[in-house]
């Protein structure tokens, strides 16, 4: 097995400072400066967050849902495969009993840290009871504190699916 020489590029002085690479750029970039600046019509902007992106369709991932029975009680049996699908581990569920016959277990706490979430939707796939659902419209969430983007379980039942994606 032989060993193979890649010889290196760039010994010049002039592509060691990167300088045509940087002119190109500035180039490409002036080009397009000048192109939007003769003809504004083709440019797309809104003024956020006064006017909200209308072009979300069904399969956008929003902020988490949990769904509920027609009795008002949540559908999640604390089951943790939401929990344990988690690529970022930011689902934390603490189960308790539950009496009235729907199920064995209910969340006594269920919290999602939306900062650590990277809304891959695995949790949505690994629900066995459809309890848990993305697909609120939600894609923007503020706070002041990392605190406030802990969401709990009360949050995440009062969470609605949008009626914009409810009737596309």
């Amino acid at each position: 097995m032989g060993i193979k020489i890649v010889p290196r590029h760039g010994k010049s002085l002039k592509d060691k400072l990167y300088l045509p690479a940087i002119a190109g750029g500035m180039k490409t970039t002036f080009k397009h400066f000048v192109k939007n600046l003769k003809d504004t019509s083709n440019l797309r902007t809104m003024s956020y967050p006064e006017v909200q992106p209308d072009d979300l369709n069904e399969r956008y991932r929003g902020v988490h849902r949990l769904t509920k029975w027609d009795d008002g009680s949540e559908k999640c049996v604390a089951c943790y495969m939401c929990a344990t699908a988690c690529p970022a581990n930011c689902i934390f569920i603490d189960a308790q009993e539950r009496f009235d016959g729907v199920a064995e277990k209910r969340p006594k706490q269920f919290k999602i840290d939306l900062l650590e979430c990277v809304y891959c939707g695995y949790c949505v796939e690994a629900c066995p009871c459809d309890a848990i659902r993305m697909d609120t419209g939600i894609f923007s969430f503020t706070g002041s504190s990392r605190e406030e983007f802990v969401v709990d379980k009360d949050y995440l039942m009062s969470n609605e699916r949008s009626k914009d994606l409810n009737d596309g």
